[in-house]
């Protein structure tokens, strides 16, 4: 909700509506948001108001446990400690019929300089006059014009976000005149070399492509306006010219799990429905604690002494730290038995996988796992601007990156959960193995190496090399998202991927490709992709169609990552024309893609294909 100086005692409707999982995943706090009038800023959790039945808190421990790990890791503010029993809240659901104050996350206005549209005069918002669901300017022999807010602002790598210098910036001598009078005139393209800011009063104007080089910038302010006000911090980094529509305005950390339930001890669980009574428990208070009804009914049937194992374990953030979060979903997917005729999940399940019943598939994969119903937690753990923080292939944040903080005063993090359905794809490791000793897939990861070296020069931090398994991993993953929602009633945007990939040192071995589908509510999905999981040698064929030629070819196909001039260091033959898919469904922000991996590539070696024949034939 947007609040303005000069506003009318009384109600005020909401000025937009943004869905409770967008809010964790890509309008999250600091996030730069245009609404039909307006330019805000979404505030950080201090400004979200849950209602007076207050948040609705989701709870998955080994998830809880990993993001814990995250944060004590990754250079994040030390104060951050979660909730035992309330980590992770939904972000708070407002009533379209009825829309409160009460319910609702408050939005800042931002930025504070505004560009009239008659007369181009840049100004700042409390010079201006708020009318009519506008605000006005005075323009100098002319009439009021409309005023909007500009489009450029200022930001450094570790989110902090600052309006743009301009005075500072148009008068390149040092010297700012008592009363600046600016001007932004804008060329017919929009590019940067035709953007020039102007100082009416001492004739001065500069490019704003000047902008783009860090040495002409000051120093990062350290201003985090998201969080309230007199929240600077210190900060080492120069500002950065950023458009505040643009994609690299804000990156989210995000962190998931599926729920992965273990049959042989549902303790865990069970402690976390009552962990707001045992949360400072000591191991003598536990015969007295059985007296209370709820946790009598969590633990009855429990000794004390593995009653107080577990909970000690779910307090411990280092003991809870050692498990990794996707190794365990792959091996539970691995151990699924074959389906049965008539075997259908029960409703309560959150979690139902069988490997499916098929024959004559391609010596390339060993199994095909179908999970009609699965339950996948994500959290957000922080945001980046400029450049976004890759996570290793635990989908994990222990990096040393520093994230933008989500609030001040809070030991929770916003998360959704979802509900749907997946088919896993495992690939045979034999075959793997011996695909990865071919002289042509060690000359063609050599390559890409080189590139992805190109690309790590000059971060501070960046995680290892992730190895030539996962591009192909990764490439044929886009490939089968795109032949498969031709046929399974989704679009290719609703089908998102889980990477199931173990580093090169790893010694437990892993393979495999997630294409799930959900919604954010508890109805789950109808089917229709666990039923292409029993299609998978058509759909096989079908991506090795769509990967074999590309509309961009030649080009795209001898594209080597390695000394590019376009600086795609983290690509090989791919392109929008054939591997990019929508960004909500892609782990990676499309990189670490490659079709030579996959499939015979104009251009380069038929010996790198994991797939040198169509598949099927």
């Amino acid at each position: 909700m947007v609040t303005r100086r000069g506003a009318q005692r009384g109600y005020e409707p909401p000025q937009g509506m943004i869905r409770q999982s967008q809010v964790v995943t890509t309008f999250g706090p600091g996030a730069m948001v245009d609404l039909v009038h307006d330019a805000v800023l979404i505030g950080g959790l201090d400004m979200w108001s849950m209602g007076r039945e207050g948040a609705t808190p989701i709870a998955e421990p080994r998830l809880r446990a990993r993001v814990l790990h995250a944060l004590q890791t990754q250079g994040g503010d030390e104060r951050v400690e979660l909730s035992l029993d309330r980590p992770f809240l939904e972000p708070p659901a407002g009533n379209d019929d009825a829309p409160s104050r009460a319910v609702g996350i408050r939005a800042l206005e931002f930025p504070r300089w505004f560009v009239c549209q008659s007369c181009r005069a840049l100004v700042r918002k409390d010079q201006l006059e708020y009318k009519g669901q506008r605000y006005k300017h005075a323009c100098v022999g002319r009439s009021n014009g409309d005023a909007v807010p500009v489009r450029f602002v200022s930001a450094c790598p570790r989110g902090h976000l600052d309006d743009f210098p301009w005075r500072f910036f148009v008068h390149t001598d040092g010297n700012i005149c008592s009363t600046p009078q600016l001007y932004l005139d804008e060329g017919s393209s929009g590019d940067f070399s035709e953007v020039r800011v102007r100082c009416e009063t001492c004739q001065q104007s500069r490019s704003l492509s000047d902008a783009k080089t860090k040495e002409q910038m000051p120093r990062c302010s350290g201003d985090r306006p998201w969080l309230g006000v007199d929240t600077l911090e210190e900060c080492e980094n120069k500002q950065q010219l950023i458009v505040r529509t643009a994609s690299n305005s804000y990156f989210t950390q995000c962190m998931s799990a599926l729920t992965i339930p273990d049959p042989h001890d549902e303790l865990k669980e069970k402690l976390m429905e009552v962990m707001d009574v045992l949360r400072d428990a000591d191991r003598d208070d536990l015969p007295v604690l059985r007296k209370v009804k709820r946790v009598k009914l969590a633990i009855d049937g429990y000794s004390d002494h593995r009653v107080w194992a577990t909970l000690a374990g779910l307090r411990g953030p280092a003991a809870e730290g050692s498990d990794e979060l996707r190794t365990p979903e792959f091996e539970r997917f691995s151990s699924e038995s074959v389906e049965r005729s008539g075997e259908l999940p029960r409703e309560s399940d959150l979690f139902f996988a069988r490997r499916a019943a098929l024959k004559d598939l391609p010596p390339q994969i060993d199994r095909v796992v179908l999970a009609p119903k699965l339950r996948e937690v994500r959290v957000q753990i922080g945001f980046t601007r400029l450049e976004a923080a890759t996570a290793n292939l635990q989908g994990e944040f222990d990096l040393g990156v520093q994230p933008a903080r989500l609030g001040l005063n809070r030991d929770w993090l916003p998360a959704t959960e979802v509900h749907g359905e997946g088919v896993l794809v495992i690939l045979s490791e034999h075959a793997l193995a011996a695909w990865e000793g071919r002289p042509e897939v060690q000359e063609r990861e050599a390559e890409i190496h080189a590139g992805y070296e190109r690309w790590a020069t000059g971060l501070d931090h960046h995680p290892p090399f992730p190895g030539v398994r996962f591009y192909m991993l990764h490439t044929l993953s886009h490939l089968l998202i795109t032949a498969v929602s031709l046929d399974c009633g989704y679009a290719a945007s609703a089908i998102r991927e889980r990477i199931y990939c173990s580093a090169p040192t790893d010694d437990k071995k892993m393979a495999g490709i997630l294409l799930s589908t959900g919604t954010s509510g508890s109805e789950g999905t109808l089917g229709g992709l666990v039923e292409q999981g029993r299609r998978i040698q058509h759909h096989l064929a079908r991506a090795w169609d769509l990967a074999s030629l590309c509309s961009s070819d030649p080009v795209c196909g001898h594209h080597s990552p390695n000394g590019d001039i376009a600086e795609r260091y983290l690509s090989g033959a791919a392109c929008h024309s054939c591997l990019y898919i929508a960004e909500c469904s892609c782990e990676r922000h499309n990189r670490y893609l490659d079709r030579a991996l996959v499939v015979p590539v104009i251009g380069q070696l038929r010996g790198a294909a994991f797939f040198p024949d169509r598949p099927g034939t």
